[in-house]
């Protein structure tokens, strides 16, 4: 899975950053998970300093085969000093090779375009970290299914809106995060005030049009949220909290794409 590859790399690279130190052990090597993650490019991006058991692979898979597999974007780099316009577009256009067929490409295609450029701008704008952020992308023909996943190693959406609530947004500053997080991608919900933050409201528009699932794992809870009613609502979110401290915000789209 996508989002869980870019989010164990985030991961990975925060407690190496610290100087914590880090083995991941891949019993079967390449036969096995080490092998997809080379594929995707995760041991391109991973920290020089994590221990790889039984050995760091001897070549990267993604470079020799990118582009190779039309279903997979391999993982992409979001550097604050060092960014790179054209990648929402690049990340749509390898999307399309895929869904170019579908009766519904260019609805997929303006969808996938809007939520790739605010998750990564959102990186820009907010998360103040000098890591990395990660972008990729998968269809799974035999789920008919895509996958969208973001993440980065900021300071996290919540810390960074929750600040400004009793000022701006007073009606939102008692409820819990999942109850804030689900009001965020329904009404548009930004520190700047009434007049901005619409950009998730956008992606959340675009994705619920392919039925999508979202995913959010925050510091130490993780949403699901699940459309019903054209929107995405309290009543169908569900929360698991008290996980391992990890940082910054990972958000994940499923698409349900049509025959």
């Amino acid at each position: 899975m996508v989002d869980a590859a870019i989010r164990l790399l985030s991961l990975v690279n925060q407690l190496a950053s610290t100087t914590r130190r880090v083995c991941l052990n891949f019993e079967e090597g390449e036969a096995g998970t080490m092998g997809y993650l080379n594929r995707m490019g995760f041991f391109d991006h991973l920290s020089d300093q994590v221990e790889v058991i039984p050995a760091w692979p001897d070549y990267s898979a993604a470079q020799i085969h990118r582009g190779g597999n039309r279903a997979l974007v391999e993982i992409a780099r979001i550097n604050k000093d060092e960014r790179d316009n054209d990648l929402p577009t690049r990340l749509t256009n390898a999307l399309m090779v895929s869904c170019r067929d579908r009766e519904d490409s260019s609805a997929l295609e303006g969808a996938a375009w809007t939520i790739f450029a605010e998750l990564i701008d959102n990186i820009f704008a907010h998360s103040d970290t000098q890591l990395d952020g990660y972008a990729a992308l998968q269809v799974y023909s035999a789920g008919n299914r895509l996958s969208v996943a973001v993440s980065d190693s900021g300071l996290g959406i919540m810390n960074t809106l929750r600040p400004s609530l009793r000022t701006e947004f007073p009606r939102l500053s008692e409820l819990s995060d999942m109850d804030l997080l689900v009001e965020i991608f329904r009404q548009g919900v930004s520190r700047h005030g009434t007049d901005r933050g619409c950009g998730l409201k956008g992606c959340a528009g675009k994705a619920i049009k392919f039925s999508a699932n979202l995913d959010v794992r925050l510091p130490r809870q993780r949403v699901l949220l699940t459309p019903a009613q054209g929107t995405y609502l309290p009543s169908t979110a569900h929360c698991y909290d008290g996980l391992p401290l990890m940082w910054g915000t990972h958000i994940a789209f499923a698409f349900g794409l049509g025959a």
